[in-house]
């Protein structure tokens, strides 16, 4: 049968935003306040789409409806042709007028305080109208995000050599860390610090910097020490931020943040050194998705923001 006669005259765009509706509410009644059509034509609707396809889309029961093995690829393929379409407008809208766009970043919570504030600044003052909308997440979350189109590109450190197939990834630097205090701190001032002096000391660390693998773990174990049991684990910056400020606490900082956020003026670095992460922080990306040209030039800026970082230290 030749693609028109099943595909392009007998589905169209609202038939598959219908079927996406009832597919995230599991139910025909809800799905059709969504929309804002009757719930004769969302039946109808979903009738039609699987007779077109001769497959069973919706399980039913009285408590609702569920996708089927079929309906679950027709979600995963709509999602991706909606986005396709929302990017080809975003293309045209930008090449009609390229201080104007929407751009979707994810990042962690230290790139977002970090560099890429640092790119969104640069951007921004060459591209006044651009809007950026961010999805704060983390290492492990952020592919999903990629995947669900909440997010075009996502910069976070990589936790695998390789990234996963579906997912193409840049590296842009190798994260350095210092052990940092805040002012007041009892170890500040003093030339001659090891790590062995500061086990006993409390400390703020992030669940990753803890686990075998990460600086943190490395820098402890090669002096035959296990990593200090941390009063405080969290992966906030502003909690730990305002625990520093006390004077009592110690915590590790990634370069990043000390070279473009407010860490640089708030904090102070011990004279210890910390290795770099073994693997790098990178521009995460879905693959066979096209870019918008926003997140193009985010992701050249990126490049650019990050090659200090990629070469040198980043103590202050």
């Amino acid at each position: 049968m030749h693609w028109a006669d099943r595909i392009g005259r007998r589905i169209r765009p609202r038939d598959l935003h219908v079927f996406l509706s009832v597919a995230e509410h599991g139910n025909m009644a809800k799905a059709a306040e969504h929309p804002a059509i009757s719930r004769p034509v969302v039946s109808k609707t979903i009738a039609e789409l699987e007779h077109t396809l001769g497959v069973p889309l919706l399980d039913r029961s009285p408590q609702g409806v569920m996708p089927t093995l079929y309906g679950r690829a027709l979600v995963k393929r709509s999602v991706a042709i909606f986005d396709e379409l929302r990017q080809s407008v975003k293309e045209l809208e930008f090449l009609a007028d390229p201080n104007a766009g929407e751009l979707r970043v994810g990042c962690t919570e230290v790139m977002a305080a970090g560099l890429v504030s640092a790119v969104i600044d640069r951007l921004s003052r060459q591209y006044p109208k651009l809007v950026f909308r961010m999805e704060l997440g983390s290492a492990v979350t952020l592919p999903q995000s990629l995947r669900e189109r909440r997010c075009e590109l996502a910069i976070a450190r990589q936790l695998a050599a390789t990234p996963e197939p579906d997912l193409s990834a840049e590296p842009l630097f190798h994260e350095q860390y210092f052990v940092a205090a805040g002012p007041g701190n009892k170890w500040l001032g003093r030339r001659k610090i090891s790590l062995a002096d500061l086990v006993g000391e409390p400390w703020i660390l992030t669940h990753l910097e803890s686990q075998p693998g990460s600086p943190v773990f490395e820098a402890f174990h090669a002096i035959g020490l296990d990593v200090p049991h941390a009063r405080i684990v969290s992966d906030s910056l502003n909690l730990r931020n305002t625990l520093l400020a006390a004077g009592r606490f110690l915590t590790m900082i990634p370069g990043s943040a000390l070279r473009f956020g407010r860490e640089r003026t708030l904090l102070k670095l011990l004279p210890i050194e910390i290795p770099r992460w073994r693997l790098p922080v990178a521009t995460t990306t879905l693959k066979n998705r096209t870019l918008s040209p926003a997140a193009q030039l985010f992701i050249a800026c990126a490049r650019e923001v990050a090659k200090p970082l990629a070469s040198n230290r980043a103590r202050r």
